[in-house]
């Protein structure tokens, strides 16, 4: 029995330690593969606007959940907008993993900013970086207000990892004098890598990734890259400042141009796709919400009911009020918002005004402009026309202004003057007659004479 009881107390032993030898080495393969660092790449590429940032907070969000060690923004941006820029700063600072900024071409204007706010800067050969003054929409430098909260923000921004702040402020500031480094009084100053690395501006040059990890010191890192998605491009596309205003454009002109031609053809589908995008976009960049497309289609709805079933206007105002102020909420800006708007109702007005006018009832403008007319030809004959009269003399029973009655052979009918005013008991001649309509002018007394 002892025996017995022994060998079952061993297989079962042997048994527990067959089931528990492959979880053991799982967790000691997870311990193992904890030791190694993440990296995490993040593209900074084409024009700083808001659906970058929305694509970025994304980005930060995913390497913290799936502990990322370091994260490299692989930057290649002409600059952009200010508020998106700092909007990206804040998200950075925020961070408590190493932020890494890989130059691979160029950081201008805001990525240049974006840059200065990462805890490493490193550039490829060639590479700059720089040129950060604030524009404004029309391409001119911003008032000196914006100026001056820029480049605080860049001092800043320099400050922020011990580097040298006067470098930051010739990026942003024509007046600084920095003549040995390419950028005399007037210019603004573009550090290449090479200089860059000189005033402490770039830890290092390095080529490609094999080199930045190594010089990182993260050779054996777990690589990961962050993609744009199909609707982030989308959403980037729709949020940039210069295709906003033409998407309302497009959105209102097409639905302008639909109120006139019959059915429902591609004027209005192309309003409604421009304008559905310009919802989509901004409601997946996280700017708008269903309030504000719930309020855009009540408006539409209300400025419908206006059209066809006048209310003094009433319906009309709410419904350009709801219109506007469900764009507004979708906005990111809602000054810059009112200039898109405004700029689109201009275009909208101009372009109406061109296509009818030079347009007219020709070619795919037929179905919009209605051509039929109710002429005697046709068949339309409302009252009977007299050609009879016309030529015959009579005498005004009453005054003409222009309008009145006079008598003509013993007939008495309403006429009218051919503008002016004659008197009562004035010799008149028919000289135009169309249905009930008979135009009548005064006989001088020199025609009287002649006759």
């Amino acid at each position: 029995m002892r025996m017995r009881l022994r060998l079952m107390c061993s297989i079962t032993l042997l048994v527990i330690a067959c089931l528990l030898l492959p979880i053991q080495m799982l967790v000691y393969s997870d311990e193992e593969q904890g030791t190694e660092p993440v990296v995490y790449y993040i593209p900074v590429e084409q024009t700083v606007e808001r659906g970058l940032e929305a694509f970025m907070s994304r980005s930060f969000k995913t390497a913290v959940e799936d502990g990322a060690t370091h994260i490299i923004l692989e930057m290649d941006t002409p600059g952009g907008a200010v508020d998106a820029a700092g909007n990206i700063a804040t998200l950075i600072q925020g961070t408590e993993i190493p932020v890494i900024t890989f130059v691979k071409s160029k950081a201008i204007s805001a990525g240049a900013y974006i840059a200065l706010n990462t805890d490493e800067i490193i550039m490829a050969p060639g590479a700059t970086m720089g040129s950060a003054a604030v524009i404004d929409g029309a391409g001119n430098a911003a008032e000196d207000k914006t100026q001056s909260y820029w480049l605080s923000e860049m001092r800043s921004a320099a400050e922020l990892n011990d580097r040298d702040p006067q470098y930051a402020l010739a990026m942003a500031d024509q007046r600084i004098d920095l003549p040995e480094l390419g950028a005399g009084e007037g210019d603004l100053l573009t550090l290449t890598a090479k200089q860059a690395k000189e005033v402490g501006y770039a830890e290092a040059v390095v080529s490609n990734r094999v080199e930045l990890l190594e010089y990182l010191g993260l050779e054996n890192a777990i690589e990961r890259d962050m993609e744009v998605s199909f609707s982030e491009q989308i959403a980037r596309f729709v949020t940039h400042p210069v295709v906003i205003p033409i998407l309302l454009s497009i959105g209102s002109l097409g639905l302008v141009l639909e109120l006139y031609s019959p059915g429902f053809g591609v004027p209005g589908m192309m309003g409604i796709s421009a304008l559905l995008l310009f919802f989509f976009g901004h409601m997946f960049a996280g700017f708008a919400g269903w309030e504000s497309m719930i309020l855009f289609v009540f408006g539409f709805l209300l400025i419908m009911i206006e059209i066809f079933v006048p209310g003094f206007g009433i319906f009309g105002l709410l419904g350009i009020a709801s219109v506007i102020g469900g764009m507004l909420l979708a906005s990111f800006s809602t000054a810059s918002m009112l200039i898109y708007i405004a700029i689109a109702l201009v275009i909208t007005a101009v372009s109406t005004v061109f296509i009818f006018k030079y347009f007219g009832h020709r070619g795919p403008m037929k179905k919009i402009i209605h051509t039929d007319s109710t002429s005697t030809e046709k068949g339309y004959i409302t009252n009977e026309t007299k050609k009879e009269l016309i030529g015959q003399i009579g005498e005004t029973l009453t005054p003409l202004r222009p309008s009145g009655s006079a008598v003509f052979k013993q007939e008495r009918l309403d006429v009218v003057s051919e503008g002016g005013y004659i008197g009562q008991g004035r010799e008149i001649e028919v000289v135009y007659t169309a249905g009930s309509r008979i135009v009548v002018r005064e006989v001088k007394e020199k025609t009287l004479k002649e006759e």
